[in-house]
């Protein structure tokens, strides 16, 4: 018994001869595999950095990462650099009573299958008004087909000195974010917009931007409007009524905030999803903070996303100082801009923007703009996935074709010389300043 006990434990002895041998060719193995990954990362590193990477943001205490323009210069050559996917946009347009129509006109200017749209006619319009919206929107087949297009069924009664049109904005992302997760970029227009390049010109020169540009322009709120802004606290009747009056006034006044800095700017903007995103989740408790800071501030649509990214390090490297739009203004300005005409049409083009604002209603030089900007013979501004054939006055777009492919024209260029100056090291170095 006791022999056979020995041999058996000697054979399990023997049978252990193998862990030695195992250990060290384990070791030898994972130690040329960790050599082999490192031999490679190191000499990716060594390449050439991503054509797609227009510009890095560093953070604050690193300056020597920002753009540098032989890399935008190189980003933009078809020939040396590989393009990204075609971008998508996500359209917020806006109007009130009266301006369903101009509405409809702004959307079929700035219409591309790629893109996401949402329609909001603010509580002033009469119910039947925003019914024939809706009703133009649901019987049209492209749109039916595309399933792009929404009109906000919760009217909001919105003015623009008081929160209720931030309210409504941000509202009408949360929708966007929940209805489609592929867009890149959040834009808000309103019915007194219009583009004036087309959107295979705009898809094509975002195609080639890093999706981490903020386009809002922003300056600090200092001077006189930080203490008439920054102090007085206002009560905006439009969140409790359902009619339209002037903002209420209160007798007390509010310490300047020293935990944040308050910046303003223009209310139009193009926002990455990123941002917006931080913005609606709110992982971060700033933008909640920021929300309910600007409920009882005068004109909140020019402070609230300005205060957020300039006061976010994960942001603010990303905030370009221009709305993309030209605006005429009075001198001194006043609280409205000046409403645009056939005069204006050369500074516009020489803007180089990509939109502007504000028209009146039919005002002949959008007829103007439809013909010389945006090629538009039927209902949509020139496309390449319009595809049907022009003869005998057939609307080119009745037939969809493949939306990735784009035709870009003169707005192109015009577009992506205005980026130039606004990527330029000079111009990012005054970012949230």
């Amino acid at each position: 018994m006791r022999k056979n006990a020995g041999s058996h434990s000697g054979r399990m002895f023997s049978d252990r001869t193998w862990i030695i041998p195992f250990f060290a060719s384990l070791l030898v193995s994972m130690s040329l595999v960790l050599t082999a990954i490192i031999g490679a990362l190191s000499s990716s590193g060594g390449g050439e950095e991503s054509p797609f990477d227009i510009i890095s943001f560093p953070g604050s205490g690193d300056s020597s990462g920002y753009f540098v323009e032989s890399d935008f210069e190189r980003a933009f050559n078809a020939s040396e650099a590989v393009k990204m996917e075609v971008p998508r946009f996500a359209y917020l347009i806006s109007g009130t009573k009266g301006d369903s129509h101009r509405m409809m006109r702004t959307l079929e200017a700035v219409y591309h299958p790629r893109n996401q749209y949402i329609l909001h006619l603010d509580l002033e319009a009469p119910p039947r008004e925003r019914l024939e919206l809706a009703n133009a929107v649901k019987a049209d087949p492209l749109f039916r087909e595309v399933e792009n297009v929404r009109v906000m069924s919760q009217s909001n009664l919105v003015t623009y000195k008081g929160p209720t049109m931030i309210a409504c904005t941000l509202q009408a992302i949360a929708i966007l974010l929940k209805e489609s997760s592929e867009w890149d970029w959040f834009i808000n227009l309103s019915a007194s917009d219009y583009p004036l390049l087309t959107q295979d010109d705009l898809l094509h020169v975002f195609s080639n931007l890093s999706r981490d540009l903020n386009f809002i322009e922003h300056t600090s709120l200092t001077g006189w409007k930080l203490n008439q802004r920054g102090r007085q606290i206002i009560i905006d009747p439009a969140l409790y009524l359902s009619k339209k009056s002037d903002l209420a006034f209160t007798t007390q006044r509010r310490t300047i905030p020293t935990s944040f800095k308050l910046f303003t700017g223009s209310a139009w903007v193009v926002l990455t999803r990123s941002f917006v995103e931080f913005c609606i989740w709110g992982w971060d408790n700033f933008p909640r903070t920021m929300l309910m800071y600007y409920t009882n501030f005068v004109s909140s649509p020019e402070g609230y996303f300005h205060t957020v990214i300039c006061n976010t390090e994960e942001f603010r490297h990303t905030a370009i100082s221009h709305d993309l739009h030209y605006i005429a203004w009075d001198t001194p300005p006043k609280q409205h801009p000046i409403s645009l005409t056939m005069k204006d049409f050369d500074k516009m083009v020489e803007s180089k923007a990509p939109f502007a604002r504000k028209f009146a209603k039919d005002d002949p030089v959008l007829d103007k703009i439809d013909k010389e900007l945006l090629g538009r013979t039927h209902r949509f501004s020139t496309g390449a996935w319009c595809v049907e054939t022009s003869d005998g006055g057939a609307d080119p777009c009745s037939l969809r074709g493949n939306d990735t492919v784009l035709r870009p024209g003169p707005g192109a260029e015009r577009l992506r010389e205005l980026l130039q100056v606004l990527l330029s090291k000079e111009s990012l170095s005054k970012q949230c300043l």
